[in-house]
């Protein structure tokens, strides 16, 4: 289901603000409203608005200033912004155009005339937004960036499934990569940089690049500990002056096919969740690591299990477990192993969480990147499954 914009109205007028917003939430907006602007700047903690609506003449700090306000936080300078007023003389329209602002409205102006504004300005900025993420898409595609996978990987006697959703459909920091060595050793990594869309995506492949070097380093050397490819990751962050200055987490499993054995070590990720078959149980395996290039030494952990068949092991981003609430941002790892547990433990628990709409409804209520890996025991025999 498409997300309702949000309108945030400023006026001091009770009789506007009612007019106008429940003629917004007729037309399938959704309104917040503000009798000044610093209610306004109270409003805007808690939730930035797709655009705000606000008039000129105000007791206090009247529109003009407010505008000024935005404009000098990062934050909320770019958030469009219309003047709906009765004060529409010329000098005044340039004044307000002059500080960004995309409409200097009279409050005379037809209600159903405001509300097409609105409108076409929304549908355009989409448009926008839509071509913009095609062309992309396509310039990413043709230089081979990719931070998901686009196969899953083959290990003998395990099934291994990844989902993905950005945020927005916006390429976004979470990234997921598989590192085959040989037969035996395969590496599995779940990474979040924190931030949104862009400049979370664009760090994400100069994480993916020391993973990777990192762990073909140790791998060459003879070491295959995740606690100690942990360690080389985290050193030459947190030498790095750019990318260290850019918060991570890490999840870094090593699968031993020969031995039916994984290793994991975690970088401030959230707890694994590993269903045991034989316990008919759901355990979390938390790890100590800190955010990679948070300090030097990391204090990184190493957790070593063995897998038997029909054990599953779920790894996921906190996007899965976020979720706006009308008290605000709610995190709820409870809640989601209360809902995922029960569709652990069968063959095809991968596919029914999949298809069957558990991991599409948290994709509806996404506030941010979403992604989940399944790793799940079988027989030795990869196309082969447990009873």
């Amino acid at each position: 289901m498409p997300k309702h914009p949000k309108i945030l109205l400023v006026d001091d007028s009770p009789l506007i603000l009612m007019v106008i917003g429940q003629a917004l939430e007729k037309e399938g907006f959704e309104s917040s409203r503000a009798g000044n602007a610093e209610e306004a700047m109270a409003l805007l903690k808690n939730e930035i608005p797709d655009l705000i609506l606000s008039d000129y003449q105000m007791p206090g700090t009247d529109g003009f200033a407010f505008r000024q306000r935005l404009i000098a936080i990062p934050e909320y300078k770019n958030i469009p912004f219309m003047f709906l007023t009765s004060v529409t003389d010329h000098a005044h329209m340039i004044a307000g155009i002059s500080m960004d602002a995309i409409d200097y409205i009279d409050k005379d102006t037809p209600i159903a005339f405001i509300i097409s504004k609105i409108n076409n300005f929304l549908n355009s900025i989409r448009e926008r937004h839509e071509h913009t993420i095609r062309e992309l898409s396509s310039a990413a595609m043709a230089l081979n960036l990719y931070s998901v996978p686009q196969e899953t990987p083959r290990v003998n006697g395990f099934e291994i499934d990844f989902w993905h959703k950005s945020f927005e459909n916006y390429p976004g920091g979470d990234f997921i990569d598989a590192i085959t060595i040989n037969s035996r050793y395969t590496f599995i990594i779940l990474g979040d940089v924190m931030g949104k869309k862009w400049g979370a995506w664009f760090f994400s492949f100069g994480y993916l690049s020391y993973i990777r070097a990192a762990v073909r380093l140790c791998v060459s050397e003879g070491d295959v500990s995740t606690k100690s490819i942990m360690q080389k990751i985290n050193s030459v962050i947190y030498h790095d002056p750019v990318v260290s200055e850019v918060l991570s987490t890490l999840s870094l499993i090593m699968i031993d096919a020969e031995n039916d054995t994984l290793s994991y070590t975690g970088a401030g990720d959230l707890p694994l969740l590993h269903f045991s078959c034989a316990e008919n149980k759901l355990n979390r395996i938390a790890s100590s690591g800190l955010l990679l290039g948070i300090s030097k030494e990391g204090h990184f952990d190493e957790h070593l299990f063995t897998m038997l068949p029909g054990d599953q092991l779920i790894l996921i981003t906190d996007g899965l477990i976020d979720k706006e609430t009308p008290a605000g941002k709610k995190t709820d790892l409870d809640g989601f192993t209360d809902e995922i547990v029960k569709f652990l433990g069968k063959f095809n628990s991968f596919a029914t969480l999949k298809y069957d709409g558990f991991l599409n409804k948290k994709a509806k209520e996404q506030i941010d990147d979403c992604s989940l890996i399944f790793i799940q025991k079988t027989k030795n025999d990869i196309t082969n499954t447990f009873a």
